[in-house]
């Protein structure tokens, strides 16, 4: 019985450990949760209308004014995958993957030739789980502070479509609703011919967003000018939306992993303790015994 108290204090020593660490990562986890959640409210209105901005421009401008606009038969496509660097958040890294994984093998079921660009190290996993072939890999910031931190990735992908390297390219994220509800999402990014209800965010009533659609634009100094500048802006945008949802979900989902790896550790203390204590009253009653059997003897 003595091993055994002594198995279970270690034990319970080990789990308080793991308390501690679980305990710590939730805290930061918390404190970037608060940061990224407040930087994706900050942006989402003014991406959501710039989408919308977007897909008015597709619906009333000549396709051929500019090469994101255009629309062609699609033989080759690429996903831009948006993923975290570290696990230890639940099921938000697989559940994005296996959307990605679902979209991917569609397209190949229609003949369409798919390519995959990665933004986050545990991206590669849609390569080793599931065999889709990478053509990029980008590094992710632990927490997305500037648009400028996506230029990278949105210029590859403003320019393989204009040199019609790519015919569709879609966005996969995880869209954050609350801090225990994100939900993976696949939007088609190019061409511009998606509808309003991909915003990222909705924003406005329908009969508010019916009446931006039916409004008329003129272009000053000429339509090519300008949608050569607004274009890509207008697509990193999303772009840089997108990876502010990851962020806020990314942290929320770890925060609630590790407060429940918190409270896991918690219960199995307390069970640790209750066998201690009854493997020591055993230890206790057993030594009592056998002295009362030795005395007995004598």
């Amino acid at each position: 019985m003595g091993i055994n108290t002594k198995a279970i204090k270690r034990r319970i020593k080990s789990v308080g450990s793991t308390k501690k660490i679980t305990k710590a990562m939730e805290m930061i986890s918390a404190v970037k949760m608060r940061r990224a959640v407040a930087n994706v409210l900050a942006t989402r209105s003014y991406a959501a209308l710039a989408w919308q901005m977007l897909t008015d421009v597709a619906k009333k401008t000549n396709i051929n004014l500019h090469p994101l606009l255009e629309k062609r038969p699609v033989k080759k496509a690429a996903v831009a995958l948006i993923v975290s660097n570290r696990g230890l958040a639940g099921g938000f890294n697989s559940r994005i993957l296996m959307e990605t994984d679902a979209i991917i093998k569609k397209l190949k079921n229609q003949g369409v030739e798919v390519e995959v660009f990665v933004n986050g190290k545990r991206g590669k996993k849609i390569y080793q789980q599931f065999g889709h072939t990478i053509t990029a890999e980008f590094d992710k910031m632990d927490l997305t502070m500037k648009v400028e931190e996506v230029a990278p990735m949105s210029n590859m992908i403003v320019h393989d479509y204009t040199a019609q390297k790519y015919d569709e390219i879609y966005l996969g994220y995880t869209d954050y609703i609350s801090a225990i509800k994100h939900i993976p999402k696949i939007k088609k990014l190019l061409p511009l011919s998606a509808t309003a209800d991909d915003t990222l965010g909705a924003v406005g009533e329908p009969e508010d967003r019916e009446v931006v659609a039916s409004a008329e634009f003129l272009f000053e100094p000429n339509p090519a000018n300008v949608l050569n500048v607004l274009l890509p802006r207008l697509v990193e945008v999303q772009i840089y939306q997108a990876v502010l949802e990851s962020d806020a979900s990314e942290h929320s989902a770890r925060m609630m992993a590790m407060r429940n790896a918190s409270d896991a550790a918690e219960d199995m203390i307390k069970e640790l303790n209750y066998n201690f204590n009854k493997a020591r009253q055993s230890a206790i009653t057993q030594e009592i015994s056998e002295i009362v059997g030795g005395a007995a003897a004598l």
